[in-house]
């Protein structure tokens, strides 16, 4: 037969002086809010710097460069990649890939023949194909081959298009550019040789005129010094740009970066760190304010000392007043613990509708996470306070 306790609830009244009560319902609310928006926060970090990032299948691309100072100009086995310094690179765990990216050793000329008169020293590049974002079957050379597939930067294109006009040349589109044949004249002490190119890709990522590499490599040896040289530039292959273990090994080396493509990054170590300070000083709160309440409900047992130890004589089980009593304080947990949690919720609408205004990175709603941890705070809250109560009454008994 299952026994009330509506009765026996009167008996555990400690009258009007409940301050620590309430202020360890306070200091709870307070921590948790701190806590979740905290985790929140963290999460919209997260996401954003995803929806920044440029992929590929599932990777950044970067380049790298060494920088180049007063101390080191003339130098170039301390300004170029040898090949230790491509296996140092490989082997961080961060970083998936390494490829350097080898340039002419020869004098290059690229003009556009009667269609557009425009004329220009100009450089080539090669890279492994794993590492070029748009890379069109044709991009193939064999010897003998009088035609060149190149790829250009989209920036060049725009970078033309921008001084065109004031030379009388006229703007052309990427579908106009890949369609102009270009001629491409290899020039070194002794020969030269024409050849024609046609622009078959443009490349958001690779600021470069990249060549195939069975082309380059045949070139250097014909017009070039025909000398293995150290590459200027590497690209490398990391599963997250903006990685703090990345960035800071980058610095240890010295090694020159695209700012724009690392800022979110650091600026996350930044942010990360103020969130995660925050995360713990509201774990810290929460921690003071079970404890404050422990301290109110050893009051409201040793007030109630002989009443208890009067029920426990009488036949009640000390696990049955334990559920009892601790139960009488879950409604307060499950409100305070959802107060913050729609607090929560409150904020982060208000991040994405008026900070991440027109951003699809992230929404309205609070991420699971942020759910699952209010729940388990509940938990938590409400088996620390039944383990201390059962720890107090088993004393009495």
């Amino acid at each position: 037969m299952s026994v009330s306790f509506k009765p026996i609830r009167p008996l555990l009244q400690t009258g009007n002086n409940a301050a620590s009560r309430w202020f360890s319902y306070f200091g709870l609310g307070i921590g948790v809010v701190l806590l979740l928006c905290s985790i929140q926060m963290y999460i919209n970090i997260q996401q954003m710097l995803a929806g920044n990032a440029v992929r590929k299948n599932g990777y950044d691309y970067i380049s790298i460069t060494k920088t180049v100072t007063n101390a080191t100009m003339g130098q170039t086995d301390k300004n170029l990649f040898q090949p230790k310094d491509l296996e140092e690179l490989k082997a961080q765990p961060f970083i998936e890939n390494a490829a350097p990216l080898v340039a002419n050793q020869f004098r290059v000329q690229l003009s556009a023949g009667d269609i557009l008169p425009f004329k220009t020293d100009l450089f080539l590049e090669t890279l492994e194909n794993d590492f070029i974002d748009t890379l069109p079957p044709n991009f193939q050379w064999q010897e003998g081959q009088e035609n060149i597939p190149i790829i250009v930067s989209s920036d060049f294109l725009e970078i033309y298009n921008v001084f065109a006009p004031g030379q009388g040349l006229p703007q052309i589109s990427e579908a106009t550019a890949t369609g102009v044949p270009v001629f491409i004249t290899c020039i070194s002490d002794s020969k030269r040789m024409t050849f024609q190119g046609n622009i078959v890709a443009f490349s958001d990522r690779i600021n470069s005129v990249l060549a195939p590499k069975s082309f380059l490599t045949w070139a250097n040896q014909q017009f070039g010094s025909n000398q293995v040289n150290d590459a200027a530039r590497v690209f490398i292959k990391t599963k997250d740009a903006n990685n703090a273990q990345l960035l800071n090994f980058l610095d240890q080396k010295n090694y020159k970066v695209n700012k724009d493509k690392t800022k979110f990054g650091r600026v996350k170590q930044v942010i990360q760190g103020i969130f995660s300070g925050l995360g713990v000083f509201g774990l810290l709160v929460i921690v003071l304010a079970l404890l404050l309440f422990s301290f109110y409900l050893q009051l409201v047992i040793a007030r109630s000392k002989s009443s208890l130890a009067l029920l426990l004589t009488l036949g009640y089980s000390p696990t049955w007043l334990s559920k009892n009593v601790a139960r009488q304080f879950m409604p307060i947990y499950f409100f305070i613990i959802l107060g913050a949690l729609l607090a929560v919720q409150t904020i982060q609408w208000a991040f994405h509708e008026y900070v991440m205004i027109g951003q699809e990175e992230t929404t309205t709603l609070v991420h699971w996470g942020v759910a699952l941890t209010a729940v388990v705070l509940l938990l938590l809250s409400v088996y620390t306070n039944y383990r201390l109560i059962r720890k107090l009454l088993f004393k009495l008994s």
